[in-house]
């Protein structure tokens, strides 16, 4: 049995760092570039499996230089990647970031992660219904997402989604899930309406709304609680939404409460925001406790 397992994206994140982003028609030398690794899911299996969760990885790869270098990768990482798919003539998914202005902007190209669908989930069921969470995002076709949820849902088996990058998605699909993890204009987008108390009242310890600088809020039912966010010094923000899911899964497996699991989580995305790369600053279990003690938070 696993701790988690995540269905989701795998790709290869080429990464160019400059002073500003160019306008329409504009061409900038840049500062840097690397290709490194990432994807919401393989970016997310890695921060709970660095903080010692038992992790498989579910997702496709295509037969190239990229799906190699991926999968070794996870492999590194201590992600279980038996199950993972290689899939003929579709490239692995890569995503083109800009790093300027200490901020970051995406533009992803899906590959062979569309190739995940509900045969090879079913063909998967097994690992899947015997984990104790299941952890989503959007980057993976829709409707095998949605499909999860409601096999995950009909087997009591627990699940977080992270809605991003952004779909609108049935209010029926919403409410079978254990977490829900958008940033602001997620939620907007989500549950349509900017009546953000309310929504978090109802969605009690379930609707969890992570607001960059201004920290992570969430209802306990009586009272909205704003978890607020942690000074440091920013490298790059790239992945911090991932490390901050994977960290809140890994929290929630160990039997900790929905508040001990984000004010964990806040720690581990605040840590890695100061290094490179979406997996470069995630951090273990022993990095954080060290924060926590050098900080007392």
């Amino acid at each position: 049995m696993y701790d988690i397992v995540v269905i989701g994206s795998i790709n290869a994140d080429l990464v160019f760092k400059a002073d500003k982003r160019p306008n329409p028609g504009e061409t900038l030398l840049g500062n840097d570039f690397k290709t490194v690794p990432g994807g919401k899911g393989a970016n997310q299996a890695i921060a709970a499996a660095r903080l010692g969760s038992k992790v498989a990885m579910l997702g496709c790869l295509g037969k190239d230089q990229n799906g190699v270098f991926l999968e070794e990768n996870l492999k590194i990482n201590n992600v279980d990647t038996k199950y993972i798919k290689k899939v003929n003539d579709v490239p692995s998914g890569v995503a083109g970031i800009v790093l300027a202005e200490g901020d970051n902007s995406i533009i992803v190209v899906p590959g062979a992660n569309y190739q995940v669908d509900k045969e090879y989930i079913d063909k998967n069921i097994d690992v899947i219904l015997e984990s104790k969470i299941v952890l989503l995002q959007l980057e993976i076709p829709i409707d095998v997402v949605e499909y999860v949820i409601d096999l995950c849902s009909k087997n009591n088996v627990k699940t977080i989604l992270n809605p991003a990058p952004i779909q609108k998605l049935k209010r029926s699909i919403l409410d079978k899930l254990d977490f829900v993890t958008p940033n602001e204009h997620e939620f907007e987008i989500l549950y349509g309406s900017n009546n953000e108390e309310k929504i978090l009242k109802e969605q009690k310890n379930k609707l969890i709304i992570t607001k960059g600088s201004k920290g992570v809020v969430f209802s306990d039912g009586d009272e909205v609680i704003n978890i607020p966010s942690l000074e440091v010094e920013v490298v790059d923000t790239t992945g911090a939404g991932d490390t901050f899911n994977g960290a809140f899964a890994q929290s929630i497996v160990k039997g900790k409460t929905v508040e001990e699991s984000i004010k964990f989580a806040n720690i581990a995305g605040a840590i890695s925001v100061t290094k490179f790369g979406a997996q470069g600053g995630m951090p273990t279990l022993k990095e954080i406790n060290e924060f926590i003690k050098k900080r007392k938070v």
